[in-house]
């Protein structure tokens, strides 16, 4: 079962950029909602309670800057992230003083976006235990924590090991081709003369499974790899 916690408000008129975020952010375990302008942005955070707002400074209309006064003028507390342009700098120094969290300037690339996400969530938070985690059978993933347990042992993972694993469990049951996992996991095209997949699979499988009674991460021969809910 997959606890997701924490919910964040995606600011973005850019539709391909908003849906990317919005995507990636929900595949690694939070809840999202998206606005295309300042005034959708803040119709939703007056009706709903958010854990963060991620806002693109270079909003038409009312800019990310404009979004975040009015925000504050509302006195919301609500943490920031803000995703500059080339030309923001300026915007960027004056609303870091304004209880803005962080801010990247593009192009980043996803990765550092989560990893910002992450930091902010977790020094905001007062209590460990309302961050985002996967837990499937007595299989535990705590995506902030970056931990992992089986059957209560604490279990050590390369980084690549624990984002094969979170993709294995937030897609369960589902059977994985190497392309997914290639493009999802290593950020490169799958081609069929490596088998670095099955070596990590392999790797993988051992820590999971290894002296377990249950097992839960198999291969569908021709097809890819899943990862199985144990029956209750």
């Amino acid at each position: 079962m997959t606890s997701v916690h924490v919910k964040i408000l995606v600011v973005e008129n850019d539709l391909k950029a908003g849906d990317n975020y919005r995507l990636g952010l929900s595949e690694a375990g939070f809840a999202v909602d998206l606005a295309k302008s300042g005034i959708e942005a803040l119709k939703l955070a007056s009706l709903q309670m958010f854990d963060l707002l991620i806002i693109d400074t270079a909003l038409k209309g009312m800019t990310g800057c404009e979004l975040l006064q009015a925000l504050r003028r509302q006195d919301s507390l609500i943490p920031v992230l803000f995703l500059n342009g080339r030309d923001h700098h300026e915007c960027r120094v004056n609303t870091l003083q304004r209880g803005v969290e962080d801010s990247l300037k593009k192009p980043f690339s996803f990765s550092e976006l989560l990893c910002s996400v992450r930091t902010i969530l977790r020094g905001r938070s007062d209590d460990a235990s309302s961050l985002p985690s996967i837990c499937i059978g007595d299989l535990e993933l705590d995506l902030l924590r970056r931990r992992v347990h089986r059957a209560g042992t604490h279990i050590d993972l390369t980084p690549k090991e624990f984002g094969l694993l979170e993709l294995l469990m937030r897609r369960q049951g589902e059977v994985l081709p190497r392309s997914l996992i290639a493009s999802q996991v290593w950020d490169m095209p799958f081609g069929s003369d490596t088998n670095v997949i099955d070596v990590a699979v392999r790797r993988l499988r051992l820590k999971i499974d290894e002296g377990q009674e249950t097992k839960m991460i198999f291969t569908v021969r021709g097809m890819g790899y899943m990862l199985e809910a144990p029956e209750q």
